[in-house]
């Protein structure tokens, strides 16, 4: 393992146990440092001792390259392995190993930390056969949502991608907020161009239910819209979920074809169980996605599995156990 696989590794490991603070800054600040010094003179520095006189390496970091070095054990990254497991139930492993795919994840362009390779490749070592990315559309600017002229730059970047990554395929998406109204963030001439679109409500959570109800219900009526995400909107200990008829949402769902989206991050684990019930009762399709902003972020789906199974969720409905062939046949209607 070298100094920058090794950072790399524990970056990755503190992002898949969602640690957001200054440990995991310090090193993916020493990551950059690394990528940057030519090998030969690290070396000559962590003999020397003076690895920290690099600005951004501190006593912990310094540590992890002198063991990389050495060709040993880097103990910090085995510690972060072993404890930063994401827990699979029995159950719920019959899921994860059926998935072939992850439909809702974000890149550098909009709010992800990582480059679309990076999240492509993490996704490749994961087993997977194709991911969708998704970053978000213009109207959440706090998370640098992208425009029309930014998603064909984006379009453009994939194209080259997988000409590299074959047989692997990063499937086109966005996404899209699901505005006050019901419409969508993009025009019918952006979403109807790309592989797969998830609708997401973002804003004025906390809007009555019926409205809310008749927001979704206008949205995943829309036939460029193929999954709706994170439903309730909540986030645990923080957000409640928002109000609407569940009942009437998911039969919308089932009706045109809208597979509703069991998120797998732990702050969400989004729709909660009693209305993941009501979505299967429905007959709905489903999605298990990690919405990972990171590489780390890719391991959540055990989360969403272990929920899967514990609900009962038919296996058969779950959209990124399909092919990506089949995957694309069921977005398109055919």
């Amino acid at each position: 393992m070298t100094p920058v696989e090794a950072l790399e590794r524990i970056v990755h490991c503190l992002d898949r146990a969602h640690e957001t603070g200054f440990r995991t800054k310090a090193f993916a600040r020493a990551l950059e440092v690394v990528r940057s010094v030519d090998p030969t003179e690290l070396a000559e520095r962590a003999s020397a001792g003076t690895l920290t006189e690099l600005d951004g390496i501190g006593d912990s970091s310094a540590k992890v390259i002198e063991q990389a070095l050495a060709g040993g054990e880097v103990a910090y990254v085995a510690e972060l392995e072993a404890r930063t497991r994401v827990p699979l139930s029995a159950a719920g492993a019959v899921y994860r190993e059926a998935l072939l795919g992850d439909l809702h994840l974000h890149s550098r362009w909009s709010d992800g930390s990582a480059t679309v390779e990076a999240m492509a490749r993490a996704a490749i070592a994961l087993g997977h056969e194709y991911l969708v990315l998704t970053d978000h559309s213009p109207r959440l600017t706090v998370a640098h949502g992208l425009s029309a002229e930014r998603l064909a730059q984006q379009l453009d970047e994939i194209a080259g991608l997988n000409e590299q990554l074959a047989p692997f395929r990063v499937l086109t998406g966005i996404e899209v907020d699901i505005l006050e109204d019901g419409a969508l963030d993009h025009g019918d001439e952006v979403l109807g161009a790309l592989d797969l679109v998830v609708a997401s409500v973002h804003s004025k959570l906390r809007m009555a239910g019926k409205e809310m109800t008749e927001r979704m219900v206008r949205a995943v009526a829309s036939p460029h819209v193929d999954v709706l995400g994170h439903c309730t909107g909540r986030m645990i200990g923080k957000r409640d979920p928002s109000s609407f008829d569940a009942d009437e949402v998911f039969a919308a769902c089932a009706t045109f074809r809208t597979a509703v989206e069991i998120n797998c991050r732990p702050e969400r684990l989004d729709p909660p169980r009693s209305l993941l019930h009501k979505a299967v009762e429905q007959g709905c399709w489903f999605t298990i996605d990690s919405d990972a902003h990171s590489t780390g972020q890719l391991e959540w789906q055990p989360f969403g599995c272990n929920r899967a199974a514990e609900v009962g969720v038919p296996l058969e409905r779950v959209l990124n156990t399909l092919p990506v062939d089949a995957l694309l046949a069921w977005t398109r209607g055919e």
